[in-house]
């Protein structure tokens, strides 16, 4: 595990995710104390992302469950076999005529019978979902539970038992408990308010948009290529494009996007006309994509005024 706030913030940094001090603690502490962490924010701000890096940091098996409204105990947990298990009895069934052989009474053959259970109901014929997994791993994985904000409230309840045993119930085999308890997390895009009960078993982290100094930083490490004032221009852009009334803000996972598209076409300053062609990729919506075209008029109307001031102020600096 970490030894160190320091040293989560270095070992995530070699997996190319910068976070700050904040999240470095968050993710200390939760390992230190065995807790989950619930990573809520934006949708695109790096919390699925998060769950990758740490079990790459951490050399562990990553083992995620995908939630969607109607997600249930058995499609997350674990499913019988029943075909299997009635296989294996047409295969067995003259051992089956042997072990009888010879029983005096009704009650003794299905004593003799019972004797047999662990050959018919045992983890052979248990297919492991996602959590039961993580719960029977032989070695320390990491849980990442995402967009758990889309199941129902039901399975959420689900959730409280095994986050506060990490042990199931499985009606044919019995109490199935974690041999190493997983390394958690859970994100949220806040489609809906999370219970108390599931905030309290978990330490909570908040991941917004990061500043622009910080985004800058993600971009050069991300897209390697990306030249100085593109990078530059794009994250003020960025910047004024999430203070409008959009349907959906620009992510940093679809910035980057953008960006590699842009250094494709080999641009180094952004124009009207090359914004236009390309805004797909950032943008998702029609109505989305008329309000950055607007915007970006009054920033490259902005950045012509600022170039023209800058030289004029050189010509005078000049003749003096």
């Amino acid at each position: 595990m970490f030894s160190s706030v320091e040293d989560v913030i270095k070992r995530l940094a070699e997996q190319k995710y910068l976070c700050t001090k904040h999240v470095a603690t968050v993710v200390y502490l939760a390992c230190a104390m065995r807790k989950p962490v619930l990573v809520e924010g934006p949708a695109g701000v790096g919390k699925t992302e998060l769950g990758k890096v740490l079990a790459s940091a951490l050399h562990l098996e990553l083992i995620r469950l995908q939630c969607y409204e109607g997600l249930d105990e058995a499609k997350a947990l674990y499913e019988w076999e029943y075909a299997k298990q009635l296989l294996y009895t047409q295969i067995l069934k003259d051992k089956i005529g042997e072990v009888l052989e010879g029983a005096q009474s009704l009650q003794h053959a299905v004593e003799r019978i019972a004797n047999e259970d662990d050959v018919f109901f045992s983890q052979k014929f248990l297919l492991p979902r996602p959590l039961l997994r993580a719960i029977l791993s032989p070695e320390p994985t990491v849980l990442l539970i995402d967009e758990v904000d889309k199941s129902d409230t039901e399975f959420e309840a689900f959730l409280l038992e095994v986050l506060s045993d990490f042990q199931v119930s499985v009606p044919e085999i019995g109490t199935l408990g974690a041999t190493h308890r997983p390394f958690v997390i859970l994100t949220s895009n806040n489609s809906r308010e999370m219970s108390d009960a599931l905030k309290r078993r978990c330490l909570h982290l908040y991941l917004d948009y990061p500043d622009p100094d910080r985004e800058l930083e993600i971009l050069k490490l991300k897209v390697p290529g990306v030249g100085e004032k593109l990078a530059d221009e794009v994250v003020h852009l960025l910047h004024r494009l999430r203070k409008l009334d959009l349907k959906k803000k620009p992510s940093i996972s679809e910035t980057l996007d953008w960006v590699r598209a842009l250094t494709l076409l080999q641009i180094e300053r952004l124009d009207q006309q090359l914004v236009e062609e390309t805004l797909a990729t950032l943008l998702k919506y029609e109505g989305d994509i008329r309000k950055a075209q607007k915007e970006m008029k009054d920033y490259l109307a902005e950045r012509k005024a600022k170039i023209q001031t800058a030289v004029v102020t050189s010509d005078k600096d000049l003749l003096h």
